[in-house]
C-alpha cells in the first residue's frame, strides 16, 4: 500500500532521512517511533506531500507520488495543533475540505454527519463553535474533518500529545477502535512507546533518520533490534561489568547487556543490593536498587516488594535468558 524507497531528506547540512526504506501493508496502523529529532515527523511530511525528498521515491497503491501534489495523494492528516477554525462551527470544520472541492451542499451534510458518528460526537455538537469543546472533542473533529474527505489513507502526528493522561488512555482506546471500523491504513507518529505498544499493528523505531527496527509491539519489546531499541522502547538497565560478573558470573562476558525490570527477581539466594529508590505503582513495585556499585531496577508485584523501604538490604536474581545481548561497540 504505501513503500518509502530509499527517502533521503536533507534541510541544507542536516539530513533528517537517510534512505529510509519501508513497507506499509494496506488496512494496517503502523506507528513511526522516536525521539524527537529522529526523523519520523519528516517522513510522515514526505508521504503527506508537504516535504520533498532529497532522493529516494515515495509510493502510494503502486503509483509513485514522490511529485504529486498533497491534494491528489488520497491522504487526509490531523496535526498535532488539531489546526481548527475557531470562528467556524464544528460542522463547518469538518465540512471545509468539501466545500473548497465544491461538493453539492446535500452530499456535503449526509458526509459530515457520517464522519462525525464515526468519531463519536453527537448531533447537537456539529452546531457549537470548536472553542466550547473540550481537548478530547477537538480531537475528534480534527480527525473528523480527515475521514469526511473519504481518505485511502489517514496520517496522525501525535495527534494526543494535548491531552491529560487519563484523556490520552481514553482516546487511544477509541483511535483504535476507529481504525479498526473504518478500515483505513492508518500511519501514527509520537515519541510514547506506550502509546505506540497500545495502538500499532507494526512499529518503525527511528534514529537519527535512520530506521532501527521495523516488527509487531512484541517484537520490538521482546526482541530488541539494537541497544537504542531496548533503551528506547520500555524501561532497561544496561548491565555494567561488574554487574555481569557478579549477577551471571561468565554467562555476559563481552557483550553489551541489557535486562528489563520484571527479568529482575526479589531472591532470597540472589545477589546482595540496597534499595536506593522505591516506587509503588499500584499493581506493582519498581525498585532501584544497588548491585555491584550501580543501579539495577527490579519490577515485582510482590507484598515483599511493596513493603521494602530505603536503605533495606535486598537479594536480586537475574533470569539470564530474558538478557538482550547486542555486540560491543568497537
Amino acid at each position: 500500500m504505501i513503500r518509502f524507497d530509499g527517502v533521503r531528506v536533507a534541510f541544507g547540512d542536516h539530513i533528517a532521512l537517510h534512505g529510509l526504506d519501508l513497507e506499509i501493508a494496506e488496512g494496517e496502523f503502523c506507528t513511526l517511533l522516536g525521539p524527537s529529532g529522529c526523523g519520523k515527523t519528516t517522513a510522515l511530511r514526505a508521504l503527506a506531500g508537504f516535504v520533498e525528498p532529497t532522493s529516494g521515491s515515495v509510493h502510494v497503491a503502486g503509483r509513485d507520488v514522490t511529485r504529486v501534489p498533497s491534494e491528489q495523494r488520497g491522504v487526509g492528516m490531523v496535526f498535532q495543533s488539531y489546526a481548527l477554525f475557531p470562528s467556524m462551527t464544528v460542522r463547518e470544520n469538518i465540512a471545509f475540505g468539501l466545500s473548497v472541492q465544491r461538493v453539492a451542499k446535500a452530499e456535503q451534510r449526509e458526509r459530515v454527519d457520517r464522519a462525525a458518528e464515526q468519531v463519536g460526537l453527537r448531533p447537537e455538537q456539529l452546531s457549537r463553535g470548536v472553542a466550547e469543546l473540550s481537548g478530547g472533542q477537538q480531537q475528534r473533529v480534527a480527525i473528523a474533518r480527515a475521514l469526511v474527505l473519504e481518505p485511502s489513507i489517514l496520517l496522525l502526528d501525535e495527534p494526543l500529545s494535548n491531552l491529560d493522561a487519563k484523556l490520552r488512555v481514553q482516546l487511544r482506546g477509541e483511535l483504535q477502535r476507529l481504525q479498526r471500523d473504518v478500515g483505513i491504513t492508518t500511519v501514527y507518529v509520537t515519541h510514547d512507546q506506550e502509546e505506540a505498544l497500545a495502538l500499532s499493528d507494526r512499529i518503525a523505531v527511528l534514529s537519527e533518520g535512520r530506521l532501527e527496527q521495523l516488527g509487531s509491539p512484541r517484537e520490538v519489546y521482546e526482541q530488541p533490534a539494537s541497544a537504542f531499541v531496548c533503551d528506547f522502547v520500555g524501561e532497561a538497565t544496561r548491565l555494567t561489568a561488574e554487574q555481569r560478573r557478579v549477577l551471571a558470573p561468565g554467562a555476559l562476558d563481552d557483550v553489551d547487556a541489557w535486562v528489563r525490570p520484571e527479568h529482575v527477581a526479589i531472591d532470597d539466594a540472589g545477589v546482595q543490593g540496597t534499595v536506593r529508590e522505591h516506587a509503588y505503582r499500584g499493581a506493582s513495585t519498581l525498585l532501584e536498587v544497588d548491585v555491584a556499585g550501580d543501579v539495577l531496577r527490579v519490577e515485582s508485584a510482590s507484598a515483599d516488594a511493596a513493603s521494602l523501604s530505603l536503605g533495606d538490604a535486598v537479594r536480586v536474581r537475574l533470569d539470564v535468558d530474558r538478557v538482550h545481548r547486542f555486540p560491543v561497540a568497537a
